[in-house]
Formats: C-alpha cells, structure tokens, sequence
C-alpha cells in the first residue's frame, strides 16, 4: 500500500444532550485539529464555545456529503488533521459519517474514533431488557411499505433490537411494530441524559397509550423491543379464545386501522383475510 503524507480524520463522539459527557481525549482533538467538520454548525458551535475552543467549522451533513465529503478528502490529502463530529453522539451511527470513513480508507487517510456516547448503547441499557444480545436498525423507511417489509424481516429476530425513531414518525412506527413483530415488551427512551430525560417502559401498545396523553410529543427517540422468543410468540395466544369480532375490537383498540386489524387477526389465526372479513360481514348483516 503506498504511502502518503495526508492529515488524519479524527470521528469524536460528542453528547448526547448533557454537554459534560465528553472526554478529556475529546476536548484535546477537537482543540489541536486544522478544521471541524459538523453536522450542524451552530449546533457544534455551542458545544466548542461551551469549552472555549476557536477552531474553523465546516458543514458535513446528508445532503452535502458528495461534494463537500470530496472537499474533506482533498483537505486530508493536503496534510490537515480534521475532526468529524455529528450533533450527538458517535459519528458514522446513522449519519453520513459512513461515507467519509470509506472515502478516507479509499484514500489511504488514516481514521481513528475518539470513543464517547451513543445514544443506541444508553437506551439499550436502561431499556430493562436483555442487553447480551442485540442488533440495531436504526431509522427505519419513512415509507409506510418499506417500514412494513423491514419489519418482516424482523419477525423471528430473537436478539434485542434497537430503533432510532423521530416523534412526528413514533406513533406510526410503534402502530406498525404492533401490527407485525405483536405487542411486545419495550422502552422508548427521549431527551437522553438531559435534563428531562424520560423512558417509558411496558408493552408497545402501553407506550402508545402514554404518547397518546402527551399535548406534543418532543426530542429525538430510541425505541428498544426484546426479541422473538418463545413468551413473545405466546403473548398472542389468549387471543386465539376471543371471537373474530372480539379479535378485531382487540387490534382496533391499540390503534391499528380496520385493513390492518384484519391482516393481524388473519396472520394470528393462520386464515385468509378474505374469511375474517366475510365472518365479520356476515355478523353485522345478523346483528
């Protein structure tokens, strides 16, 4: 492999919300680079003034990664040491820190990651849930149809998983996990180590009911939901003793729409969703 004389790209963890969890290791890299490459400028900036540091901001964020990820690279190859922070947290977990780590390595640019928080790490422990083993999905697909397809795909994952959610998404995304992983055990945890820190604990159906309370719902979200195991796959089965009707009014109450309810009471009772609705409209033609 060739060598050359490039700068380094430092990845340094910031906060998640309280501005003291960050490393003395941190706060030296961030003071000894050429350039700081962030995710929200102004957001960055609060953080460096927070700890009296001047050094040049640039922006790096999704919708800029092609062009100025190239920028970077070239900046590297020039021999400066640049840091990668993201808004919160660890860079390159959901965010298009990815890119630069391959355009780096690409390049032969040595990467190295100052460690810190991340925010999927803190849910999942304080989550109450098995922490031995666990698989992170991140953001799932604004698009109702792709969201329902990665769930499926889920159906029999057994270890731990974690979500990172957005409050104007969480209801649709809680109601779509109901639907097809079932009610499982959760937490959904908000506004991590700030100071009105919150995690809601219990079934998926109860954190829904809880949101549902909530005047405005705020802060960026991490959904943690145990696996499939053998409890899981039983938490449906009471459900097998209701009538089709009662089954029905059972979905329906936690939120599902009538084409939804139909499909999980279809999938639970290992029928065609063509019979749940012809029994329900023969019922309601005898009513």
């Amino acid at each position: 492999m060739e060598e050359n004389n490039s700068g380094m790209l430092y990845l340094v963890a910031t906060p998640v919300g309280n501005l003291e969890d960050i490393s003395f290791r941190a706060i030296k890299t961030l003071q000894e680079v050429d350039l700081v490459a962030a995710e929200d400028t102004r957001h960055t900036l609060k953080l460096l003034n927070h700890y009296n540091i001047k050094k040049p901001l640039i922006s790096y964020f999704e919708h800029n990664k092609r062009q100025r990820g190239e920028e970077i690279t070239k900046e590297l190859l020039e021999g400066k040491n640049i840091a990668l922070v993201t808004d919160a947290g660890t860079p390159g977990i959901s965010d298009p820190g990815e890119d630069l780590v391959k355009l780096a390595v690409e390049n032969n640019i040595t990467v190295t990651l100052i460690p810190g928080c991340t925010a999927s790490i803190i849910a999942l422990v304080l989550s109450g849930l098995s922490c031995g083993k666990f698989c992170f999905e991140g953001f799932l697909s604004h698009e109702k149809k792709l969201r329902k397809k990665a769930l499926e795909a889920l159906h029999s994952e057994r270890r731990t998983i974690i979500f990172y959610v957005s409050p104007h998404r969480v209801l649709d995304v809680l109601n779509d996990i109901i639907m097809i992983l079932g009610n499982r055990r959760a937490a959904l945890c908000r506004e991590l180590t700030k100071m009105h820190e919150e995690i809601i604990r219990g079934s998926l159906s109860e954190i829904v009911e809880v949101l549902s309370n909530k005047e405005k719902i705020k802060g960026e979200m991490v959904l943690v939901v145990e696996g499939s195991e053998e409890n899981v796959e039983s938490d449906n089965s009471h459900l097998l003793n209701l009538t089709i009707q009662e089954h029905m009014d059972y979905y329906l109450g936690n939120r599902l729409n009538q084409k939804d309810a139909m499909k999980k009471v279809a999938l639970d009772r290992g029928i065609s969703k063509r019979e749940v609705y012809s029994y329900l409209h023969n019922k309601k033609e005898t009513d």
